[in-house]
């Protein structure tokens, strides 16, 4: 990890560069997560104020990690140390902590704490497991790991829907599986078009900004 001195002695102009990265991808998923997350509540039959609290919880799940270190967040080539990964799970925490001052709701907040909570309790920050996660919580974590899995990372390619989905089906344990039932109803809905357009898009200016990248370091 870079230390504070290395990290003051680093060019303004790159450090800059790092956080707008960092920001961009945040955004592009959390806009993903977020339309999912509309979409899935839509499907499992609750109502609008739900589901309107369930894209806002979507597109603000990780907005914790602005309080993690920027050369953390923005790291490209090197794997986490697992110091640093305990580090990273703050950031539900914190997610919390800071939407909890602006007076965001008991749903939205709950949501998104235990967000990485896994059906099987094998989840963080509480180990909770079934239905002692909360419902919104649950969601989301459906939700957030197919927009993982089909959005380009700095160490892979996005995968297509069928493998995201077939990869989610190895790890069914973490996940409800009357929410998944209805995610898999939802990607294979005319809805889901114009989220899956939109990543295409996130993922193709990744692959650009990767291309400029490595012809810049030759």
């Amino acid at each position: 990890m870079i230390s504070q001195n290395e990290a003051q002695l680093l060019d303004v102009e790159e450090f800059e560069d790092i956080i707008k990265e960092d920001l961009t991808d945040a955004v592009d998923h959390g806009i993903v997560v977020s339309n999912l997350a509309y979409l899935l509540s839509q499907e499992l039959g609750m109502d609008e104020e739900f589901c309107y609290d369930m894209a806002i919880a979507g597109m603000l799940h990780d907005i914790g990690k602005l309080k993690l270190s920027k050369y953390l967040y923005g790291r490209r080539k090197d794997s986490l140390r697992i110091e640093e990964m305990k580090y990273v799970r703050m950031h539900s925490t914190y997610s919390y902590d800071i939407l909890k001052e602006k007076d965001f709701n008991e749903k939205i907040l709950e949501a998104i704490y235990h967000h990485h909570e896994n059906y099987d309790g094998s989840g963080y920050p509480d180990n909770l497991k079934g239905s002692s996660i909360p419902w919104g919580a649950r969601i989301l974590r459906t939700c957030d790991v197919f927009a993982a899995l089909i959005s380009s990372r700095p160490y892979r390619r996005a995968f297509d829907i069928n493998m995201a989905m077939e990869l989610m089906i190895d790890e069914v344990k973490n996940f409800d599986m009357e929410i998944f039932l209805a995610f898999q109803r939802v990607i294979h809905s005319e809805a889901f078009e114009k989220v899956k357009n939109f990543t295409m898009n996130a993922n193709k200016k990744a692959l650009d900004k990767s291309i400029v990248n490595y012809y810049n370091q030759l």
